[in-house]
């Protein structure tokens, strides 16, 4: 049985991340396992790019700035440039040599330029079994990642809020069409990562009747496990008799991961307990905005962006405790590599974030958008056992995340579909 894992990239953005994970795992477990981007940047020998040439990145460029530049006409600001994907522009992958091979076609993102809906529809015409994990809303929905308070997904999409003239025939109306054309009669298996993604896909009318199974993640306990706090803060130049509270994301200043709730926080810890000024810092990792940082009121560690996941694995393993105020999310890595390195995590009641993470047991649910449940969720896990907390985090990545755990139900999928 060959599988070929698809995807934009093999390394950048977290649906890039689970599906190498996945691919390794595979891989790990004795399978026949390719994986397809169209920007590699791993050394990866089972990776393979669609193309390695100056011409081919140049033209990888040109369809990302195309796909952008049409929705640029439609956009109500630039705020939510990146939360509306037209695909309108992309290459054909449907000749492709491994394509071509493959047994399994396990699709995780195409967005960005890399395949447009036309570009799908021709694999979907190749009559092989495809795999689509979600890695948010995007499949079912009319171009939104994430679509908020709105439920027009459950219907048909048309007066899109991320639109400057929404309309009842808008373009979202119109990729919900398109995508209802290329769906029909197709043979495609849907996964999720979460349960709450996989119900928000059975409310859609775009996949109504169609099979959708839930299987999260994997992560490398390899990679990702528990090393000494002392040693790890000396190697990074962290403090060793400070409480250091980490947030991290790809993009800190992404609205939808809340740092403006945990800057609202700290601000009242600041104020309600004066006491432990001298006690807290805070880690931040990710692409940031200086100016923002500035208004913490506790000393910053600023890693900024960071390459190579055991150097990620080390941060994780500094910190007393992982902050994620995300206001919307699926299954997100950076939490599932917290609770593999131990370390607890307090994050808002949201998403498939709630299937992570066990309140009081291997961190703390905060209700959502309350920045006072928010500090109480901090000052908890800071106040709490740590080894039973470390403990639970542990046993929540074994249980349900490991690589054996996960390739073996996406194994057992496969076989099912040929």
């Amino acid at each position: 049985m060959k599988i070929l894992i698809v995807s934009k990239s093999d390394t950048t953005g977290g649906a890039a991340i689970a599906a190498k994970r996945l691919k390794d795992a595979l891989q790990a477990s004795g399978h026949e396992v390719k994986m397809l981007v169209q920007e590699k940047k791993s050394n990866d020998e089972m990776v393979v790019s669609t193309g390695e040439s100056a011409n081919k990145k140049r033209w990888n460029f040109i369809l990302f700035i195309i796909e952008r530049l049409y929705f640029y006409f439609f956009e109500k600001s630039k705020t939510v440039r990146f939360a509306f994907s037209p695909a309108v522009a992309g290459e054909d992958i449907s000749e492709n040599l491994l394509v071509k091979e493959a047994d399994i076609i396990h699709i995780h993102w195409f967005n960005q330029g890399f395949l447009s809906l036309n570009s799908f529809n021709k694999l979907v015409k190749l009559k092989k079994p495809i795999v689509w994990t979600l890695h948010d809303m995007w499949a079912f929905t009319g171009g939104c990642h994430y679509s908020g308070d709105c439920e027009n997904y459950k219907n048909n999409c048309g007066n899109c809020k991320f639109f400057k003239r929404p309309g009842n025939q808008d373009l979202s109306s119109w990729v919900l069409k398109k995508k209802r054309r290329i769906l029909k009669d197709s043979n495609i298996q849907f996964v999720t990562c979460s349960d709450w993604l996989a119900q928000k896909a059975k409310e859609s009318s775009l996949l109504e009747g169609f099979d959708i199974k839930s299987i999260p993640n994997p992560i490398d306990t390899g990679v990702f496990y528990p090393k000494e706090k002392t040693a790890v803060r000396q190697k990074l130049g962290l403090p060793l008799d400070k409480k250091l509270i980490l947030f991290g994301s790809a993009n800190i200043m992404d609205e939808r991961k809340g740092v403006v709730y945990l800057l609202d926080a700290l601000k009242k810890m600041e104020k309600d307990q004066p006491d432990l000024k001298s006690d807290i810092e805070i880690i931040m990792f990710g692409k940031s905005d200086e100016a923002f940082l500035s208004k913490i009121p506790y000393k910053v560690n600023n890693l900024g962006l960071l390459h190579g996941e055991s150097s990620i694995s080390e941060v994780y393993n500094a910190a007393n405790v992982f902050v994620l105020p995300s206001l919307e999310d699926n299954l997100p890595n950076t939490i599932m590599e917290s609770l593999a390195c131990g370390t607890p995590v307090v994050a808002f009641y949201t998403g498939g974030i709630p299937e992570m993470i066990n309140h009081k047991s291997n961190g703390y649910l905060a209700e959502f958008k309350s920045v006072d449940d928010l500090l109480t969720g901090i000052n908890y896990i800071l106040n709490e056992d740590i080894e039973k907390l470390k403990l639970a985090s542990l046993i929540k990545v074994e249980c349900f995340y490991q690589q054996k755990i996960v390739s073996e139900k996406y194994a057992s999928l496969y076989k099912s579909l040929i």
